[in-house]
């Protein structure tokens, strides 16, 4: 992931333009050095009011490092090459003045890319604490593992972390493990069994708010007043959620789908008696596989009755 001489000139004036800028008045200066840094990621491109912003090189330098650890353990020494090779112009991000925006200091967004991407730069950027409200109980696993290595660094670090879950959360297995594995770093979630709202703030200067009922669209609230506002609203709900012991309820959700399983039941029978969706029970099943070892349920089944016969002997 090389950086040219004239790709690091042209960010350099965008940062220095408060990063951000006009497309129209950029894109005939030099089309080629604004097309490398878009597919870099170092830029954004917005339909919207056709801009480009600045994005943070960590966030890119991580992306790209991911990308590479994913690729083989040959690639690991060019992953841990990557944020130095950025290094300079993480530097010049850190000490560049931000574009205050005049008319508001609410940034609405349309795009579920443009929204994702915006969610990874501020996690790279936080600092010191991360507060999240999650209705609706399970999460998508995908957008849960995105970042757990930053997660845990973050949090073992001392950087504290709040996540605020409905009850559905309990018996939703993936989540409850998700809860169990950042309560062990040291992170805190509880469940709070009443409506509240999709939220992050990030270290009670920042916070991104659905900006539609199906989440499509979001805003990202900068005014001190509004934020503050908002992170009043997560603490008294925070006061009045349930400390949940994650790790016990992990182990019971894997021991109810393990004893129904031993009796014969099928993998929709036993969502069906458990209120668990099927994906929730596929995902209980192929860790129990894992740990017997075993290759088909019904191999599954006749080693878990196999134990539980030498425990009662």
């Amino acid at each position: 992931m090389l950086v040219g001489e004239a790709e690091r000139a042209f960010y350099g004036e965008v940062l220095a333009q408060g990063g951000k800028v006009l497309f129209r008045d950029v894109a005939e200066q030099d089309a080629a050095t604004v097309l490398r840094l878009l597919e870099l990621g170092l830029l954004i491109h917005h339909t919207g009011d056709a801009t480009l912003t600045a994005v943070n090189p960590r966030t890119v330098a991580e992306q790209r490092a991911t990308e590479l650890r994913r690729a083989g353990t040959g690639a690991l020494r060019q992953a841990d090459e990557v944020p130095d090779l950025l290094g300079e112009l993480a530097r010049a991000y850190d000490a560049a003045p931000r574009r205050i925006e005049s008319t508001s200091t609410v940034l609405h967004i349309e795009d579920m890319e443009q929204i994702r991407s915006r969610i990874v730069q501020l996690d790279a950027d936080r600092r010191d604490e991360l507060l999240a409200a999650h209705p609706g109980g399970a999460r998508p696993m995908d957008l849960v593992r995105v970042g757990m290595d930053r997660t845990r660094r973050f949090v073992e670090g001392g950087g504290v972390l709040h996540v605020l879950y409905q009850g559905a959360a309990r018996t939703d297995g993936p989540t409850a493990e998700y809860a169990a594995m950042v309560s062990e770093w040291g992170a805190r979630v509880r469940v709070l069994d009443e409506p509240f709202s999709r939220i992050l703030i990030y270290d009670r200067t920042t916070a991104v708010i659905s900006a539609s009922a199906d989440h499509t669209r979001a805003a990202i609230v900068e005014d001190p007043a509004v934020v503050s506002f908002l992170v009043s609203g997560f603490e008294r709900d925070w006061e009045r959620a349930e400390r949940v012991r994650w790790q016990v309820v992990g182990d019971r959700m894997h021991e109810q789908v393990g004893q129904l399983l031993t009796q014969g039941l099928t993998q929709r029978k036993i969502a069906s008696r458990l209120g668990l969706s099927e994906r929730t029970v596929a995902g209980h099943i192929a860790r129990l596989r894992e740990r017997y070892d075993a290759e088909t349920l019904f191999q599954l089944g006749w080693q878990m009755r196999g134990a539980e016969g030498v425990s009662a002997g």
